[in-house]
């Protein structure tokens, strides 16, 4: 269910479409809908969303808000970003509560998964 004033929709630039979506793909297993050439959206993520076609990266360095995944298995994980062709950005590191790390899609986009203290 849709709650009206909740954060309910996401999108990123994307200089590559066809790159971003094989990398979410394969690491994550989204399925995107293609409205045109210049735009595909994911749902069934938790939150929806989509990427839209342009020359601009969304990182947090440069004042964009940073999306982070859970993942129980932080190593396998990141092992399947880099093996899809992502960019391990920031290694990980601990905080209280957790460890996360930070990686780069295909388009350049920051991203950031995190995991629970064991």
């Amino acid at each position: 269910m849709t709650l009206p004033e909740k954060i309910n929709y996401l999108e990123y630039p994307a200089s590559d479409l066809n790159a971003t979506k094989a990398f979410f793909e394969s690491v994550f297993g989204w399925q995107f809908t293609d409205y045109g050439p210049d735009y595909s959206a994911f749902d069934n993520q938790g939150l929806e969303g989509g990427f839209y076609r342009a020359d601009k990266t969304s990182r947090a360095d440069q004042g964009a808000a940073l999306t982070v995944f859970l993942s129980t298995d932080l190593a396998a994980t990141e092992a399947r970003i880099v093996q899809a062709g992502g960019v391990i950005s920031t290694p990980t590191f601990e905080f209280p509560g957790g460890k996360r790390f930070h990686f780069l899609e295909p388009s350049g986009n920051e991203f950031a998964v995190w995991c629970h203290s064991s």
